[in-house]
This record gives structure tokens, C-alpha cells and sequence, in this order.
């Protein structure tokens, strides 16, 4: 099996895994987590933060979005140019989000663009991935080249039921540093802030 087919195969575990999710436990990881992640000196000190805008099946971003935004902070979130592309765009009002090409909110084409260079502080997504930081996305690739051009601190956000021990990788993931489930920030493997 090449590593594309068991990325493929991990995908369809894990999809049927959070579907089977309860509600309770979703509403409260995703709570957990937002707070872990908004009492971060890292998050608290950055400027400009990069963040993605959720999805049914992600961790809920929106109430991060809206800390942001209310802290007075920069912020950007991901715009899909085409099917392996994204750009980050900044915005002001979360009710700027509009359907995109992929079914994802994402900012209108008129929002400023930003420099990758601009951001302090990156939160990234996945479907699933380890402690280590070694993420699974939807296949796209669009954070990892993000990644290959992103020098700032990153964090990952993950629901800890799931959590794999083994991710596919290949020469072209980046892993991330930071692992942030409701149980608290995993760094490089290792609990280090664990609520």
C-alpha cells in the first residue's frame, strides 16, 4: 500500500470516527480547547494571527475568530484560489465569510492580502494526527505549503479522542511543534501544559 493509499484509508477511519462523536463531547472539547488556546502567552502576545475558519468536523474556531477579532489582534484566515491554493486574507467581521469554492467560509475577494511574513502566530487544522505534531489533512496540501513558507509559531488543533499514534507521512508534511487538545498543549510529543 503507498503512503497516498494509507493517507486515504486513515481519512475514511477517521471520518467515520467523528461522525460517531457524541454532541456533549464535541460542545466541550471545543470549548476546551478555545480556552487552552486563548490563555497561550504565545497567542495572548502575538499581533497578527492566522486561523482557519471550521467546518462541521473541525474543532469550532468561531469563538477564537471572534476573541481575535475583539482583542483588537490581525487577523486572517485561509481564501482557496483554486483546488491547491490558498491565500490568507485578512478580515475585520466574521459576517465577511462567504461560501467559497470548496463549501468553506472563507473572506471575499476584495480582503487585503497578507504577507506570510506578517503573521505571528498560525493555528493550523486537521483531521487527525499524533502528539508529535505529524498532522492528516483533507489531501489538498494547502497548509502544508503554507508551512513550507511559515517561519512563526504554529499550533495544531486536535479533538483528543482523535488522536492517532501513527500518521502517514511523507517528505512534503510538515510537522508542528505544538499539539493543543482539550486536555492541554502537547510539545514536540510531550505534555507540557496539560489542564
Amino acid at each position: 500500500m503507498t503512503r497516498q493509499e494509507e493517507k486515504q484509508q486513515l481519512r475514511q477511519i477517521v471520518h467515520r470516527l467523528e461522525a460517531k462523536l457524541d454532541r456533549g463531547y464535541k460542545r466541550n472539547s471545543d470549548e476546551a480547547i478555545a480556552r487552552h488556546l486563548m490563555a497561550l502567552p504565545e497567542f495572548q502576545a502575538a499581533d497578527h494571527i492566522f486561523c482557519f475558519v471550521s467546518t462541521a468536523h473541525e474543532i469550532n474556531t468561531y469563538p477564537i475568530l471572534e476573541a481575535i477579532l475583539a482583542a483588537g489582534k490581525q487577523l486572517s484566515v485561509p481564501r482557496c484560489t483554486d483546488a491547491n491554493h490558498i491565500e490568507l486574507r485578512q478580515i475585520t467581521d466574521l459576517s465577511l465569510l462567504l461560501p467559497g469554492a470548496m463549501g468553506i467560509l472563507e473572506p471575499p475577494e476584495t480582503a487585503p492580502i497578507t504577507d506570510v511574513d506578517a503573521v505571528d502566530f498560525a493555528v493550523i487544522p486537521c483531521m487527525t494526527c499524533n502528539h508529535a505534531g505529524q498532522r492528516l489533512g483533507h489531501g489538498g496540501g494547502h497548509f502544508d505549503r503554507f508551512l513550507s513558507h511559515y517561519r512563526g509559531g504554529t499550533i495544531l488543533l486536535c479533538r483528543e479522542l482523535l488522536i492517532r499514534d501513527e500518521i502517514p507521512v511523507e517528505p512534503h508534511d510538515y510537522p508542528i511543534p505544538w499539539v493543543l487538545t482539550e486536555r492541554g498543549l502537547y510539545e514536540d510529543g510531550i505534555p507540557a501544559r496539560l489542564g
